[in-house]
């Protein structure tokens, strides 16, 4: 018994840990465009464009969306801060599928891991999540509950003293404060989005005069390990969690929850259960496909299957960001309207791909379980260029080659300038990114001394952000 369970869990790790290894190269590249387009493509005055519902400032936040990242807490965050700068409520809704749908990385990741139906079917399905997303919102949006909401959010923010991350858009904090030239005080949501600012305004052209400088790869730099900390833990649990469905879930509970066989009926029950596993899955961003490969390999149906990976922006975890940001009535809104349009998308989904011929048959393929993940073939040589990349971006930010700021921090080894936070001690000062790292050397002085307080020393401690 002991022995079966044993090899049981091996299996489970054997598929999870395949399963990313199959998909590592593509996300290391979905996240390198992102990064890119975070960095250089301008975002400004994004809110005023989006502040009309008219199809041209839908069309604006789809795209806006598609070039930012795949993090559904992150989408959240900044669709709170369009909201509360005056943007329609069909904008920031049609952000945020964009930005959780339509995105380079999950493209990859579903192409390898469900096949190009699966991926065909979630970037027409995020164009049509949102038209269907419109479409409702134009029929039911309780226009005073949301500007009610918008001014109580406001001033809630205003008698708490929040102040907006110039950089991302969040909430900055007292911790991360820079004064500028012109005497304005700003507020950042972590040393990350600090330094990031600080390298923009230390910039001297186009993306490629950047490119051709140590400054520019290190903005890139800091800007990949940005996405990889929103994004990291939802993509290793989403990769565990669906080698163990697929081992120690029986067929017995996918056939109670999902109805097999043919028809309409069947479809559209596929469909909504779909969604409601997902909402109750705990896993979001980009974690949910290999958990919807999972479903796919329970025999779960096409409009189930994709239904559930358009789902991630209504997890348990998700709709309580949408609580504390805007009260219970804007929540059970925002998961009616969303619940409503993913589930009519997946079924729609299936109808038009039955029609076209084209609905994926699994099985005249290899079962989870059956699969060699590990070989030497394109996806070993594709990974080993990925992770040689990702090493030469994290060596360029960990070096702080091209970084503002002639002093490191002792504590996490960013740079920093005379602005920030410092001490004496010995005769010596030390200049510190934050107020936090400055009480970490503070409250355990002697484990951080030996570091060097200028950057002529060719160790550096690994950026950090405080989300």
């Amino acid at each position: 018994m002991v022995t079966t369970l044993v090899s049981r869990v091996f299996e489970a790790l054997r598929i999870g840990v395949g399963f990313l290894w199959t998909a590592a190269w593509a996300i290391v590249l979905g996240l390198f465009v992102t990064s890119f387009v975070q960095v250089y493509v301008s975002k400004e005055r994004m809110a005023t464009v989006l502040g009309e519902g008219d199809a041209g400032a839908i069309v604006k936040a789809t795209a806006f969306g598609a070039a930012s990242s795949g993090c559904s807490f992150g989408a959240v965050a900044i669709g709170k801060g369009l909201f509360k700068k005056g943007a329609h409520v069909v904008n920031v809704l049609a952000f945020m599928f964009a930005s959780t749908n339509l995105i380079v990385e999950l493209g990859l990741m579903i192409w390898l891991l469900l096949g190009w139906e699966f991926l065909v079917a979630e970037l027409l399905g995020g164009l049509v999540l949102i038209v269907v997303m419109a479409v409702i919102v134009r029929l039911t949006l309780p226009d005073a509950l949301f500007d009610r909401v918008r001014e109580e959010l406001t001033a809630r923010d205003r008698e708490a003293g929040v102040t907006v991350d110039p950089t991302c858009g969040l909430e900055g904090t007292e911790a991360y404060t820079l004064r500028t030239d012109g005497d304005e005080t700003l507020q950042f949501c972590s040393a990350g989005c600090l330094e990031t600012y600080r390298q923009e305004a230390a910039s001297y052209g186009g993306w490629r005069e950047e490119l051709r400088s140590w400054g520019g790869w290190y903005k890139f730099g800091n800007q990949y390990r940005k996405e990889w900390s929103m994004i990291w833990t939802d993509i290793v649990a989403g990769f565990l969690i669906s080698g163990f469905v697929i081992v120690f879930v029986p067929q017995s509970v996918w056939n109670a929850l999902f109805i097999q066989g043919d028809g309409l009926f069947v479809t559209a029950e596929n469909a909504v259960m779909g969604v409601a596993i997902a909402v109750v899955s705990f896993v979001g961003s980009m974690g949910n496909v290999p958990f919807a490969v999972a479903l796919w390999g329970g025999g779960i149906s096409f409009a189930g299957v994709i239904a559930f990976v358009y789902a991630d922006l209504i997890t348990v975890p998700v709709l309580n960001v949408y609580r504390k940001y805007y009260g219970w009535k804007v929540m059970l809104y925002i998961l009616g309207v969303f619940f409503v349009t993913m589930a009519f998308t997946g079924f729609l989904m299936e109808l038009l791909f039955d029609a076209l011929g084209i609905v994926p048959n699994l099985a005249g393929g290899q079962t989870a379980t059956e699969q060699t993940y590990f070989e030497l073939n394109y996806t070993f040589y594709l990974n080993f260029v990925a992770f040689a990349l990702s090493g030469f971006l994290l060596y360029v930010y960990r070096r702080g080659l091209g970084a503002p700021g002639q002093f490191r921090d002792p504590v996490c080894g960013m740079r920093t300038d005379e602005t920030g936070p410092s001490i004496s001690r010995d005769e010596t000062t030390y200049h510190f990114c934050s107020e936090y790292c400055k009480r970490r050397f503070e409250s355990n002085a002697e484990e951080f001394e030996g570091a060097h307080p200028t950057v002529s020393e060719s160790s550096g401690g690994a950026g950090h952000d405080h989300h």
